[in-house]
């Protein structure tokens, strides 16, 4: 084990959170031992169970973590199309997917079903319905409803499609992404007063 550094409590949680979700990446969720972490991170078992009790507190918190990050690297521009707006933010998702696979796999087959994780992902989802409703022009209450009904079953769809992709790639990313793109458009058409596809006036 390397000499372990002096760290605040913060700095050590950082630390401990970014060898977890290294191993997380890199390794199925169930090969993943605290003890590794502990190696890993340079500390004693103890220290590590301070911060986190257990290995699935350890994998939530990885997980709020990137969850927070994916967020704030998705970004909603209105001098964007929508189309334009779509790609970044599948793009910056797919990017985490590619990149940390198996944590991807481990959250959605997993902790299939588990309460914390998927407050997680459900919370994550919400906001980025949120966001989508501010930038799409929705005449009147109802068909905000309408919309949002759309937005949240849209955006189970790409999660759903995208652990599937993961898992077994019958297809390229881009052909995956463009597929979420235009489902999303085509579900919209029939509720918005001008084509969502069409680019913005200039």
């Amino acid at each position: 084990m390397p000499p372990r550094q002096r760290l605040t409590p913060a700095d050590r949680r950082a630390q401990l959170l970014a060898v977890g979700a290294r191993l997380f990446a890199a390794h199925p969720y169930d090969d993943v031992q605290m003890e590794r972490v502990a190696e890993t991170a340079g500390v004693s078992r103890a220290l590590l169970y301070r911060h986190f009790p257990s290995k699935h507190a350890l994998f939530a918190a990885v997980y709020r973590q990137a969850s927070d990050r994916l967020l704030v690297e998705t970004r909603i521009d209105p001098t964007d199309s929508l189309v334009e707006q779509l790609v970044q933010g599948l793009d910056v998702h797919l990017d985490y997917f590619v990149a940390n696979r198996n944590a991807v796999l481990a959250a959605n087959r997993v902790l299939a079903g588990d309460p914390v994780i998927q407050t997680i992902m459900t919370n994550e989802l919400d906001a980025l319905r949120a966001r989508l409703l501010t930038v799409l022009p929705l005449a009147d209450a109802s068909t905000r409803e309408a919309v949002s009904g759309v937005l949240k079953s849209w955006l189970v769809f790409v999660q759903i499609l995208c652990v599937d992709w993961l898992t077994e790639q019958t297809c390229t990313r881009t052909e995956l992404r463009d597929v979420c793109v235009g489902a999303v458009l085509g579900a919209l058409r029939p509720l918005l007063p001008a084509d969502p596809a069409a680019p913005l006036p200039h």
